[in-house]
């Protein structure tokens, strides 16, 4: 959920004239300077100076006047999560969400008539707008929407309970599912499409659920600023670990740092054809910054990957994310992956750890599931061997740290330049 602060840069920013919330959370709104010129819509609730929202649809035609808009006018202003700095305001068309919602709700989401839908991602975000909004309701069927906090086991009991047919939750979610115990007990019949976008999926994630419910959880990529660019699309073969290809419609390659496409095998940039319908038009109020992520005729995810020989496309991680470690270039995704096949890891995190000697080393921030002994002095070399098992042994974390949790983005993507700026102030310090 968005706090006080975060709601305060939004209004301010885009000078939003009205807010609609949820009667739960107009207390957030209370500290804010200048909210007294927004019209203020409550759902649920009366609240004082809101507006209950069911009372002002009831005093409205039931005839819509359309406004008279083209392809290339504004439809949505989202913001990015903001992990390097205030968030990004980020313009998207109409044109933007017919292309949208042609790639991701039939061939990704595999939406079917009479199906009950639920995509787990809140409304300040571009990903509400990519299933909840367009490619829910554009398909003309049901939206689940549940507002309570995330519950591994309450999430598996609602899918059971409601019947739910097409989930799109993120990783962590998955993650943190696939680990409840005896999770064969649940009954997700129903369920005949789950998808997943935020950051890559583990194998785990995708052995569990075709174990134990008969559906193949797919991946995809997409940013705030472009749709779903990369996905596993409806028949395609899973490589797990992989985010899939290029959807329909979309030029998107990985280039190297003269914009050439990379070889199969050689990581570089994941990059957008300017051409491309489903790109962004501009950051709101920020046509400099507009201009620094482009590469002639590319724009610049920030994104790191690699395409094998089928054309799928393998994540490496955020640019900043790479570890370059004794002239080895480690991406923190595959480290990652193999330590939650540990049975003692609950999650964790991987980032680059300033070293004398290699320039940094991979260093891992673990969270324990319940009941291990993070004083057992086997446990860290037990975990550097299982990594060692499972991936090239230089890539291994040679510093290990367990925490309780791991520092995350309101939307839940693990803020690796906490953790990595964190890492660098301790070494700092140390040496």
């Amino acid at each position: 959920m968005l706090r006080t602060k975060d709601l305060q840069y939004r209004l301010v920013h885009s000078e939003a004239k009205a807010v609609v919330a949820y009667a739960p959370y107009t207390d957030e709104f209370a500290p804010i300077d200048g909210i007294e010129r927004l019209t203020k819509f409550v759902i649920g609730e009366p609240r004082d100076g809101w507006i209950p929202l069911e009372d002002a649809m009831a005093k409205e035609s039931e005839t819509l006047e359309a406004a008279d808009t083209s392809r290339d006018d504004m439809a949505f202003l989202s913001y990015t999560s903001g992990t390097t700095g205030n968030p990004k305001g980020v313009v998207h068309c109409h044109g933007w969400a017919y292309a949208h919602l042609r790639t991701a709700a039939k061939n990704w989401l595999c939406i079917e008539e009479g199906d009950l839908v639920w995509a787990t991602a809140g409304p300040g975000w571009q990903k509400w707008i990519w299933s909840p909004f367009l490619s829910v309701l554009g398909s003309g069927v049901t939206g689940f929407v549940y507002y309570g906090r995330f519950e591994p086991e309450k999430y598996l009991q609602l899918l059971e309970k409601h019947n739910i047919n097409v989930l799109c939750c993120t990783p962590t979610e998955y993650r943190l599912m696939a680990k409840v115990p005896d999770i064969g007990r649940y009954h997700l019949s129903h369920l005949h499409s789950a998808v997943s976008a935020g950051e890559p999926l583990n194998r785990e994630v995708i052995d569990t659920f075709a174990k134990h419910f008969g559906v193949e959880v797919r991946d995809g990529y997409g940013q705030t600023e472009n749709t779903l660019l990369v996905g596993v699309m409806k028949g395609m073969p899973i490589k797990p670990g992989s985010m899939g290809k290029p959807t329909p419609g979309n030029r998107v390659e990985i280039i190297d740092e003269n914009g050439e496409p990379c070889p199969p095998g050689q990581v570089g940039d994941i990059a957008v054809h300017i051409e491309t319908p489903a790109l962004f038009k501009y950051y709101y109020k920020d046509l400099e910054r507009t201009a620094m992520q482009f590469r002639g005729d590319y724009y610049i995810t920030g994104d790191k990957a690699r395409k094998d020989e089928d054309g799928y496309f393998w994540f490496e991680g955020r640019g900043d994310d790479i570890i370059i470690s004794a002239g080895y270039t480690i991406g923190p995704f595959e480290v990652e992956d193999a330590l939650v096949k540990h049975p003692a890891v609950k999650e964790c995190a991987v980032v680059a750890s300033p070293d004398e000697v290699r320039g940094h080393v991979v260093k891992a921030f673990v969270v324990l599931r319940d009941g291990v002994d993070k004083d057992d002095s086997s446990l860290i070399p037990a975990l550097q061997e299982h990594v060692k098992q499972l991936t090239a042994p230089y890539k291994y974390p040679r510093k290990i740290e367990f925490v309780d949790d791991l520092p995350k983005t309101a939307s839940r993507k693990i803020r690796r330049v906490e953790l990595r700026e964190r890492e660098a102030r301790l070494v700092g310090r140390s040496s």
